[in-house]
């Protein structure tokens, strides 16, 4: 069952599809919002099932649903994401019980839009998708 229902879908005002196209939306809303551009490295997705929603507010998003993160062998979901204001070079990852892991921001930052440039694994780590 999907949470995007037709009607949200007749409301939005731009709406993409395509690799191609989507990676550079990504990329842009990311910027746009004060995150790092390498947050949801999409061709690095280990596993494909899950819909991924979430709220993207300045330098943070949150109510993130459909993302886990493997951390000590365990599979973790991710529920809010956000970069310190006042700057501190750190990004929070949180999970719904409470834990969280910050990583330098510019581990998630693409320099190159060139397919051999991947961000760190620290990265990849939060971008797995997993079924919820």
């Amino acid at each position: 069952m999907s949470l995007i229902t037709d009607e949200i879908r007749a409301a939005a005002s731009e709406m993409y599809r395509g690799d191609d196209i989507c990676q550079e939306k990504s990329k842009f809303l990311l910027t746009e919002m004060g995150l790092p551009n390498g947050l949801l490295p999409l061709r690095d997705i280990i596993e494909y099932g899950a819909e991924v929603t979430a709220y993207v507010e300045q330098k943070r998003i949150k109510k993130l649903t459909g993302v886990k993160a493997k951390e000590m062998l365990m599979w973790l979901t991710i529920c809010d994401i956000y970069v310190d204001d006042p700057p501190t070079g750190k990004i929070t990852f949180k999970s719904p019980t409470g834990l969280s892991r910050s990583f330098p921001v510019n581990a998630f930052v693409i320099e190159d839009d060139s397919a051999t440039i991947k961000p760190e694994p620290a990265a990849a780590a939060v971008v797995q998708v997993k079924e919820v």
